[in-house]
């Protein structure tokens, strides 16, 4: 009984066992300890923290609002200490399932290529992938890593940059054979535009324009008349001929070198570029193995930069 008196985590260890079985009997003998040894040992944490943790009946027991905290807490921090051992034993080799979700134009592209040499660099790492340019809770989905595109609001998070892509407004030869090709951004009212069915922090298409002798920055956007529920779907509407969109230029890059797409009001773009990131939910105690080479493998592979 020596350690466990002078050993708080084997305190918590002891008192998350005797909540986790129903009583002191069950966790004694999970403990390697006797029934008496055990009650001694929750009475003394309780004098040591100066509160009562559980209610005692001779049927039951209870977590009191106090042990419910440090119920709460206790296993929070054996975790930590599992993993922490775990990584350590292993030699700090990434291990475990690593649940990632990204926009869908950049998945397509640019993750899913760099899977297999991941995995294959991680063995005993695996993995899920959701894809959906929906902006997601990492906490209510349980991701441990989102990529994202744009700004980003939430500076809760913690923020790997992967690089950044230019944004161009595209159409294709068929529907500007129809609509003409806009020549100003005002005449993008009378177009048909494709947008989004979840809302975007940038919500315009910003061009660049001349008030007299100064240039200024204005957004138009055209009438819409489909929206997508991500970037893929929207360069198939625009492939289609659905209208005009503005979408990540290593997306269309094929498409317009094939003829596919024609950037639209091009020498108007102010060269607005959108930053790519690795998102991540940090807090006290270190981050897992798995989550560290994910970010670091992402933020070495692909540097992505679009200059034109």
């Amino acid at each position: 009984m020596t350690r466990i008196e002078v050993n708080r985590a084997a305190e918590m260890e002891v008192f998350a066992r005797v909540v986790d079985l129903g009583g002191f009997t069950a966790a004694a003998r999970a403990c390697g300890l006797t029934p008496s040894g055990v009650s001694k040992l929750i009475t003394r944490l309780e004098t040591r923290l100066g509160t009562r943790l559980l209610h005692r009946s001779t049927r039951r027991l209870s977590l009191t609002p106090e042990g419910q905290a440090f119920h709460a807490r206790a296993l929070r921090i054996l975790g930590e200490m599992e993993e922490a051992e775990r990584e350590a034993s292993a030699g700090a080799a990434p291990r475990g399932h690593l649940r990632v979700n990204s926009n869908v134009p950049f998945g397509m592209r640019h993750l899913i290529p760099l899977v297999p040499e991941f995995l294959a660099a991680h063995p005993g790492v695996t993995i899920d992938l959701v894809l959906s340019d929906a902006v997601v809770d990492l906490m209510e989905e349980r991701a441990d890593v989102a990529i994202r595109t744009g700004p980003l609001r939430d500076s809760s998070l913690m923020i790997r940059k992967l690089g950044s892509t230019r944004m161009v407004v595209v159409a294709s030869p068929a529907y500007l054979a129809r609509h003409g090709t806009p020549e100003h951004p005002e005449d993008l009212a009378r177009h048909k535009g494709i947008g989004w069915t979840f809302p975007r922090a940038i919500g315009g298409w910003p061009f660049r324009t001349e008030s007299g002798s100064a240039e200024q920055i204005e957004e138009h956007v055209p009438p819409i008349v489909a929206r997508a529920s991500d970037g893929d779907a929207a360069r198939l509407l625009a492939l289609g001929g659905v209208g005009l969109a503005r979408l990540a230029r290593f997306q269309v890059e094929t498409d317009i070198a094939a003829g596919a797409l024609v950037p639209v009001l091009d020498r108007m773009n102010p060269g607005g570029s959108e930053d790519i990131h690795a998102v991540y939910l940090g807090g006290p105690g270190p981050l897992p193995a798995r989550v560290r080479a994910f970010v670091d493998f992402m933020a070495s592979r692909c540097q992505l930069t679009d200059e034109r």
